[in-house]
């Protein structure tokens, strides 16, 4: 591809960006406006016009759906195999430079990765032995993976901490925690950060190749950098060679350890950058982004932006507000049905989106009725389902025998007789002698210290990982199935298990084994954008970022639910979740609908609801208000005063109301009584019509 044609599709400002190649670049780059695009061009630019080598640029996002395509449209403008080269997360080109280096911190290169679930498992692990309370392993997880993404180690923590109470017993569980992975020879995700980090800093020549092998640096999504992401990229520098794209309104991470300062940081601390604004937005409607400008307008620390659309107007946004989450539901599902029936939209052009995992189920139940498909995008990932994990499990194990959690989860798996008194006994030698558990086991087969029974079932298994373990193995697949076969493992599940791991199987073809396990144990829920078939899709807020959907319903704008309750105490909070809020709405290419519930179940009771504060920032113009009525077929109470036997009418002479056949039309006239209530409405289209309440499916505007 020549430059001219690498030129043809970027606007102006692409351009530019794509063109300045000597110094830091900070791309503050709108919803929609073409942020992996540019990398991929100019990574092509620098390739193709600059003659560097692809080894020598490296690329970085944050999942390894957008590596793929960043790798994909790379290749493609390149015209260059790049599959080995520098391009990938965070965690997968750490990982790959781990592997290399890694021997100076204490580990061998053949460790292991222990996603979310090994993290939670090992941390329970210890919890039940410090007798501490098991059920507080997720905040102990996720307070740990803050301080390592803030390079927060657990001798500074203990040192630093409140040296009681929690943060006692935390930092005995970090120590611990951190002990029992290197003796492991496992890293999580942190610490392929932050020991790629601690590598740098330790060892300045493995630093000094690294910046001999790296002449640029381009990040995609900068905003959601933590402390020690942007640390890395501090030390590695590139003499300032170093593009980042990303958006401050967009930073929705701040749980797992994002830094939206690092956008107002870059500046200060590469001196010389150059700032670039996209702001065309090719993705949403101009009405779409002028509500939602509106909204994230408000927030006090940003760079400002003046997003704008190619698509002029487009439809009002819709916001409705229901007297409960049922009613929303059916709203909901209503609205899908009739657009899909009218062949304006398949099912897969839907998408709701809801601050909170619980608000599904009522949406659930209202698509099922409708007889809607749907798929709920952050449920059990493909990788998370046992059968896979104890596949993945036997080859960490065979690949690193100090691999304990993977020890545990398959030693009686398929049942072979080695039960957990067994197990906890193997524990306390373990511990007492430094060693791993494989190694005792080992020990305790060649003395004897055992019954015979439990002797001759630990030697069965000892037999079984050496005898993987010597198996020269070509490809993923031969392994698998030796492991189904020796283990006995086959036998022992049903055929949608099995039909799991022919999965497996087929995913992994041509690639290494130790690649194909790094693989699956870099795959997060980031990554798992639900089924293939055409279907709504349902997920939560955080997970829609950098997706979109041309019909997008975002449920729940109510005080507690967005922004939700646990950040009504902080102002940063508030900013984060109004954020949140804008990156839902972007979502949205054609039409976006705003909902309400005056009552909802949240936590297992019912709770009057308030509308949004964020609601109030959006300009009249620009949306449509509907308040949808649901009629009663109880008459109302009697009321002590002289009109008491005069029947409630939820509309008056002159109001305004939807029918989803006429449209919009004009009442004329309400009558009758309980559920024989009738109102009379002008319908411009059609003319009058008289209508039963009850069944006329009206919405007040």
């Amino acid at each position: 591809m020549s430059k001219e044609s690498l030129f043809e599709s970027l606007n102006p400002q692409q351009r530019e960006a794509l063109l300045y190649t000597e110094g830091p670049l900070l791309i503050l780059a709108c919803a929609g406006s073409g942020k992996t695009k540019v990398i991929a061009h100019k990574y092509a630019h620098l390739v193709k016009s600059r003659k560097c080598s692809p080894n020598s640029i490296l690329a970085l996002t944050f999942t390894n759906k957008a590596a793929n395509e960043m790798k994909n449209r790379i290749s493609s403008l390149s015209a260059r195999d790049v599959e080995n080269a520098w391009i990938g997360t965070f965690h997968s080109q750490c990982n790959r430079l781990l592997r290399r280096e890694i021997r100076p911190l204490g580990y061998r290169p053949d460790f292991s990765i222990y996603d979310e679930d090994d993290q939670h498992t090992l941390i329970r692990h210890i919890l039940r032995e410090f007798r501490f309370h098991e059920a507080l392993f997720k905040g102990v997880a996720a307070r740990i993976g803050s301080l390592k993404s803030s390079l927060i180690g657990p001798d500074e923590f203990l040192s630093t901490g409140d040296g009681f109470g929690f943060d006692e017993k935390l930092a005995k569980v970090y120590m611990r925690y951190q002990d029992d992975l290197k003796r492991c020879n496992a890293l999580d995700f942190d610490d392929l950060i932050g020991l790629t980090v601690a590598l740098f800093e330790k060892y300045p020549e493995v630093l000094g190749k690294y910046k001999g092998i790296f002449s640029y640096i381009l990040i995609d999504e900068f905003q959601d950098t933590n402390r020690a992401q942007y640390r890395l990229l501090k030390l590695l520098g590139c003499g300032g060679n170093i593009s980042v794209v990303g958006d401050d309104d967009q930073s929705i991470y701040r749980f797992r350890g994002a830094d939206v300062n690092n956008v107002f940081r870059f500046e200060e601390d590469f001196p010389g950058t150059k700032i670039i604004r996209l702001e065309q937005n090719y993705r949403s409607t101009q009405n779409i982004l002028n509500v939602a400008s509106a909204v994230i307008s408000r927030n006090p620390m940003r760079k400002p932006k003046k997003p704008w659309s190619g698509r002029e107007g487009g439809d009002r946004v819709y916001h409705c507000w229901l007297s409960n989450e049922n009613e929303e539901a059916r709203h909901v599902a209503k609205s899908i049905k009739e657009l899909y029936l009218k062949g304006a939209y398949e099912f897969k052009d839907f998408a709701v989106l809801y601050r909170v995992n619980v608000q599904s189920r009522a949406v659930e139940e209202a698509l099922r009725d409708e007889g809607i498909p749907y798929h709920i995008v952050g449920g059990i990932s493909f990788y998370q389902r046992k059968e896979i994990k104890d596949i993945v499990a036997y080859m960490r194990l065979v690949m690193n025998q100090s691999d304990n959690v993977s020890l545990r989860r398959i030693i009686n798996c398929p049942p072979r007789g080695i039960g957990a008194a067994t197990v906890s006994k193997v524990e306390n030698e373990a511990k007492k002698k430094a060693l791993s558990l494989f190694e005792v086991i080992k020990s305790t087969v060649k003395t004897g210290s055992v019954t015979s029974g439990v002797k001759e079932r630990l030697e069965g298994f000892v037999k079984l990982v050496d005898r993987l373990a010597s198996g020269k193995y070509r490809t993923v697949a031969d392994m698998i199935q030796d492991i189904l076969e020796v283990s006995g493992y086959r036998e022992t599940i049903d055929e949608d298990r099995m039909q799991n791991i022919s999965e497996l199987i087929a995913s992994s073809a041509e690639t290494d084994i130790k690649d194909f396990v790094d693989r699956v144990s870099l795959f997060t829920s980031l990554d798992d954008s639900g089924s293939g078939e055409s279907a709504v899709t349902l997920m939560t807020l955080h997970s829609a970022k950098g997706l979109e959907f041309p019909v997008v319903f975002i449920i729940g704008i109510e005080e507690g639910v967005l922004p939700y309750f646990k950040a009504m105490d902080s102002a940063d909070e508030i900013n984060e979740e109004r954020r949140l809020f804008y990156v839902g709405m972007t979502r949205a290419k054609d039409v976006l609908w705003l909902t309400g519930a005056g009552k909802r179940r949240l936590y297992a009771k019912f709770q009057d609801q308030e509308a949004s504060r964020f609601l109030a920032d959006i300009p009249r113009q620009y949306c449509e208000w509907i308040e949808k009525i649901r009629v009663s077929t109880v008459p109302p109470p009697v009321r002590p005063r002289t009109d008491s036997k005069r029947p409630f009418f939820p509309y008056v002479a002159g109001c305004r109301v939807r029918h989803p056949k006429w449209g919009v039309g004009v009442v004329r006239d309400c009558y009758g009584d309980g559920d024989e209530q009738k109102v009379m409405v002008n319908f411009p289209s059609i003319g009058i019509k008289k209508l039963v309440l009850r069944f006329a499916n009206l919405e007040k505007i």
